[in-house]
């Protein structure tokens, strides 16, 4: 079992939990960051924090490397500049992770990797497993590119596994936290019509299956970390508006959403009927299989 484990991405909204369940064990975490050390102890509790990759040239090396970094997706407006910085904070960090590996006294022996359901892009209404044909769009390249880099580990002997999540819910963070307040006053509705896809899932679940593919041998390749449960954006809409006892009529006009954000509303407008075939496949348990107690969790803090 691994017990030296690297991870970028660790003060992130899965990073901090993922820290906090190996913090509970004998594991000696090593946590990439920008943010200060004192702040990185603060989030994800008992770690060495680094601030560049660069210390870690030469290195005697780690068991384990998860591998969450990357800036928001839906943080700002796609620009070609912010694509760019999209790519940069998963690709070339990724890159820069193999060329510094091969300068340790041994490879690790699993990297999980960070990917995204919008590897397939928009896949209207027809199920989606680890078999589906992407559609070429931009999620997809940036997903496609992300995970080539992450598969340069296997000539050096890793055992890698790749992370395809969906929209994460849990407290106190993720996107949620943005929903919640119209939604609270009553203003929340579908998005567009409403019947596209939300491949949803409990962040305590992402956790439990980055750990799932470290600590099992057998695991490799590209895994949908999403709900067995798939729900359409109005479903996912009246399953919020019940757990908050709140109306959802106010929808939000497909029109209007691609004149405010431009090509970025198809992460809203769009989706992926997706399905976690591998894993329930190799026997693994969700906690969180429904929604809307996923919901009741996800709320009790926000």
């Amino acid at each position: 079992m691994a017990r030296t484990i690297l991870i970028t991405g660790g003060t992130g909204f899965i990073g901090q939990k993922l820290c906090h369940s190996l913090n509970h064990n004998d594991f000696q975490l090593t946590v990439l960051s920008r943010q200060s050390p004192e702040d990185v102890k603060t989030l994800c509790g008992r770690v060495e924090p680094i601030a560049s990759l660069e210390a870690l040239r030469d290195h005697p090396g780690f068991d384990a490397i998860i591998n969450l970094a990357g800036e928001g997706i839906a943080d700002r407006r796609w620009s070609e500049h912010r694509k760019q910085q999209l790519r940069d904070s998963r690709i070339a960090l990724t890159r820069q992770l193999v060329e510094l590996a091969e300068t340790w006294e041994s490879p690790p022996k699993v990297l999980v990797s960070g990917s995204a359901v919008g590897f397939y892009g928009d896949q209207g209404q027809q199920a989606v497993t680890e078999q589906t044909a992407p559609h070429d769009e931009f999620t997809h390249q940036l997903c496609r590119d992300w995970e080539t880099e992450a598969r340069r580990f296997e000539p050096l002997g890793t055992r890698v596994c790749l992370s395809r999540t969906g929209v994460v819910v849990g407290p106190a963070g993720g996107f949620l936290q943005r929903m919640l307040p119209p939604f609270r006053f009553g203003l929340g509705g579908r998005l567009g019509a409403g019947s596209q896809y939300m491949p949803w899932v409990h962040r305590d679940d992402v956790v439990n299956a980055l750990l799932w593919m470290m600590n099992t041998e057998s695991a490799s390749g590209a895994y949908n970390v999403v709900s067995p449960s798939p729900v359409s954006n109005q479903d996912f809409t009246r399953s919020l508006g019940r757990v908050l006892h709140r109306p959802t009529i106010l929808p939000a006009p497909a029109a209007a959403l691609k004149l405010a954000l431009g090509e970025m509303s198809r992460l809203l407008l769009t989706g992926q009927n997706a399905r976690p075939a591998r894993l329930l496949d190799a026997g693994f348990k969700f906690e969180y299989p429904e929604l809307e107690p996923a919901l009741r969790d996800a709320i009790r803090s926000c």
